[in-house]
């Protein structure tokens, strides 16, 4: 039996991990995961796939779409891509169309696309700036909108969880913390909005979650990841999977608004640094251990 805390990497071990879930979960759910080339949107869409639900993944690296929906179907999963850049609203507003077109419903929407690199902010740039918050805020929010839109003028129900970041103590990535905290915040305000729209929309908050993605973080940052929460071990795309298909299904049918943070208590214990930890914050901590020791 393989471990439920194994992290599952490539396709095929996602395509047999163990779930809690029952496999007809989502029979007859169309689920669409954006981000779903890698990290979380590719475990999202695996474990969809395997419930039963006809999936699209959505992004820009076409060959990481084609490989995955390739894999998927291998499986006897019913698998489509749609590649699309949700920075541009006219191309997600046309990737809607053209997914509704096909599928004549979406179910739920998780939108796990994002990107970030970590740096000090005053080293910010304009333009890398405005990427990080064109992608992760502008970019959740035209998905939000096209496919709230359309669910109001087909009079179908529908939900979604958008992937953020954990609330507190994460450093040196905070263009991205504003961002989510965007996305956060819209999601709280159109889950009352759009809730006699019969539209639920949540939001995950994910600690340390080793993906693919932990390649543009340096090689000390990474190895104090287990470190930065009291269980003292980093989590996995698969967990982050099952909860977004626990909130944003059946099962989560009477939640809304709402912000599930998966983190192994992190944020009560301590602090995430992405870059190296300054020494001016390193020092703080060595003082603070040392404090009320004898001579």
């Amino acid at each position: 039996m393989t471990d439920l805390n194994e992290i599952p990497t490539s396709n095929e071990e996602l395509a047999i991990h163990p779930t809690v879930f029952a496999p007809d979960m989502l029979q007859g759910k169309v689920v669409l995961v954006s981000g779903g080339g890698s990290g979380i949107g590719r475990a999202t869409a695996w474990l969809a796939g395997r419930l039963g639900a006809s999936v699209i993944i959505c992004g820009r690296n076409e060959d990481k779409l084609v490989g995955v929906v390739d894999a998927m179907r291998e499986h006897g999963l019913d698998a489509e891509f749609e590649p699309v850049d949700i920075r541009d609203r006219a191309w997600v507003e046309r990737s809607t169309e053209t997914i509704w077109g096909r599928f004549e419903k979406v179910d739920i929407l998780i939108n796990s696309a994002g990107g970030q690199f970590p740096q000090a902010a005053l080293d910010f740039s304009e333009k890398g700036w405005n990427t990080v918050i064109n992608t992760n805020l502008n970019g959740t929010w035209s998905m939000m909108q096209a496919h709230a839109r359309k669910w109001r003028d087909t009079h179908l129900p529908g939900s979604i969880v958008n992937i953020v970041v954990v609330p507190r103590g994460l450093h040196g990535v905070a263009h991205t913390v504003a961002a989510r905290a965007g996305v956060v915040a819209v999601s709280q305000a159109v889950a009352v909005e759009w809730a006699p729209l019969d539209i639920r929309v949540n939001c995950i908050a994910p600690g340390t979650i080793q993906t693919e993605g932990w390649a543009v973080y340096s090689e000390a940052a990474r190895a104090k990841y287990p470190l930065t929460n009291p269980m003292q071990r980093v989590g996995s795309p698969w967990q982050i999977a099952e909860a977004a298909v626990f909130i944003g299904g059946p099962a989560g049918g009477y939640i809304n608004g709402e912000i599930l943070t998966i983190d192994g208590a992190g944020q009560h214990w301590g602090e995430i640094w992405t870059t190296d930890k300054p020494d001016y914050f390193a020092d703080a901590t060595r003082r603070l251990d040392a404090a009320g020791e004898g001579p």
